[in-house]
């Protein structure tokens, strides 16, 4: 059922194919890589205060870069048609056209307005093993790996955390769309073998072990598009805003919805008087305490412990926050229902997208087969899946040298 299996690229192709196109000698090609991520729990409460807990996976974007002796700037792909010719001394601007390059336009843009200067040009071989929309997050993953890869080639030495405030900064600037900053920030600064807890607000994060033994984590995309994810969006966020302003208004010193313990919150209830409102705090005080308890599961490696938070996530957002949808409900809980699988839940924005499984590795077959037959016969067309695993963030790869 993982429809990548069979076109993986190998990077260490990418030096030949650069100089098939570029010509030159591959000796002064270097490759960087960027992984896609999961975010293991902790959803829809990074705006209310609360934390992320993601994982980068291995499944990579990748970068080769050389510099030229000249001003211009090269970009190919491997497996997208389209070549992009610009200059370093060009004013970068958005353009529909540019297709993949406004995501490298962006970082250059940002990387100029703060200072940094080029005394060349470059050029760029891109190929990816990430599914494009398959909710991993792609983009970011090219972003990150580029002004890495420019970083490191030109000296500026910019530190991940920067890398990822590029990123975020380039999609905020250039591309016009006001995300947050988890994706790009546990692109630069994943471990394999760890997971990051992350207070969007601060930056302030924690590395937790990430020992998943013979289980692995299973990405189940909806194949929906997501109509209403901004709309929603937008109004949850005015029901947390809403309700934060009745508690302040009584009195209760906090500064946002995920400062509440659950125990505050069950004394604070009665002063959020809307059943609606009340739903929507439940599920941010829950959900931000489950990131905490998914922390300490994992430094305990219980993972039957972290299952049951999944379970426990996807239910508060399909009763609480009310995100999740047919598409999402029938992945989720269909998976939960499987032999040799611990706990599943929806991840992202909801209403399509993808969910999240955590499953024992000699039962992926069957659990592929299973529940793409139920989601096939409730929703009416198929899902897509794959396995993965933790990868590293942000890196230069030694290839060798043939």
């Amino acid at each position: 059922m993982d429809s990548l299996t069979a076109s993986i690229y190998d990077p260490a192709d990418l030096p030949d194919a650069f100089v098939k196109i570029y010509g030159g000698s591959k000796d002064s090609v270097q490759v960087f890589s960027a992984p896609a991520r999961i975010n293991i729990i902790g959803e829809h409460i990074d705006y209310n205060g609360g934390m992320v807990f993601p994982a980068a996976i291995n499944r990579y974007l990748y970068i080769a870069i050389r510099k030229r002796s000249d001003t211009k700037i090269l970009y190919n792909d491997i497996r997208f048609p389209g070549s992009y010719e610009f200059d370093v001394n060009d004013n970068f601007v958005y353009d529909k056209k540019n297709d993949y390059a406004n995501y490298l336009n962006g970082i250059l843009s940002q990387l100029k307005s703060s200072g940094h200067s080029f005394g060349s040009g470059f050029e760029i071989l891109m190929v990816s093993n990430i599914p494009a929309g398959g909710g991993i997050s792609s983009s970011s993953a090219l972003e990150c790996a580029f002004a890495y890869a420019v970083s490191e080639t030109f000296g500026f030495n910019i530190d991940r955390i920067e890398i990822a405030k590029l990123g975020q900064m380039s999609e905020h600037v250039f591309m016009n769309v006001n995300c947050g900053i988890m994706d790009q920030f546990i692109i630069s600064v994943g471990k394999k073998n760890t997971a990051v807890k992350l207070n969007c607000a601060t930056l302030e994060y924690e590395y937790a072990p990430l020992d998943l033994g013979d289980y692995r984590f299973v990405v189940m995309n909806t194949n929906k598009q997501r109509r209403l994810a901004d709309s929603k969006y937008n109004e949850r966020r005015g029901q947390c805003e809403s309700a934060l302003k009745i508690l302040r208004d009584a009195g209760v010193r906090i500064e946002s919805l995920c400062e509440l313990t659950p125990a505050d919150w069950e004394k604070h209830r009665p002063l959020v008087s809307d059943p609606i409102l009340q739903k929507r705090v439940s599920h941010c005080v829950s959900e931000n305490q489950r990131v905490k308890d998914a922390v300490s599961a994992l430094k305990a490696g219980d993972l039957k412990k972290l299952g049951l938070l999944l379970n426990a996530s996807h239910e508060s957002l399909k009763n609480d926050y009310e995100v999740t949808g047919i598409e999402l409900d029938t992945l989720a809980e269909t998976a939960q229902k499987q032999e040799g699988c611990l706990g599943a839940r929806m991840t992202g924005a909801g209403f399509g997208g993808c969910a999240i499984a955590l499953v024992h590795k000699d039962s992926l077959d069957a659990f592929f087969a299973r529940v793409q037959e139920t989601y096939s016969a409730k929703v009416g067309y198929d899902a897509g899946f794959f396995a993965c695993e933790s990868g590293d963030g942000v890196t230069r790869l030694n290839l060798p040298r043939l």
